[in-house]
């Protein structure tokens, strides 16, 4: 017999949320799955540093949404402009996940949604 577990879908409430057609987490079955996430537009000019920092915590908001936590992230994939950045998205990773030290992947990519953005992060959490 199959148990059918509710799917929970999580706003943030960014505008590109009902222009795409998705949601900032979806959690399942005790999966949580958070959408690519950067920082929002008034870190426009901030470093790759704060805007990592930035995109961490409104993960850790779409966590908490779906009854997880930082603590719960099993993996996360970093996506970044320019790979001199990295150091900085590492420093804000380590604050973040050092001590439960996530699966993890760094990518760099030719571009972003906006010219300003210089990291995103997704992010898999279990629960229970």
């Amino acid at each position: 017999m199959t148990t059918h577990v509710k799917r929970k879908n999580i706003s943030s409430g960014g505008a590109y949320e009902n222009v795409f057609g998705y949601s900032r987490a979806v959690a399942k079955n005790g999966h949580v799955h958070v959408s690519g996430t950067c920082a929002p537009a008034d870190f426009e000019h901030d470093s790759a540093y704060h805007q990592a920092t930035a995109a961490i915590k409104t993960i850790a908001s779409a966590l908490g949404a779906a009854g997880a936590e930082l603590n719960d992230v099993v993996r996360t994939v970093v996506y970044v402009r320019d790979m001199a950045d990295a150091d900085e998205v590492a420093k804000a990773h380590l604050e973040a996940f050092g001590t439960i030290r996530p699966a993890s992947t760094l990518v760099q990519v030719t571009s972003m949604l906006r010219t300003w953005q210089l990291v995103e992060i997704e992010a898999y959490a279990l629960v229970g």
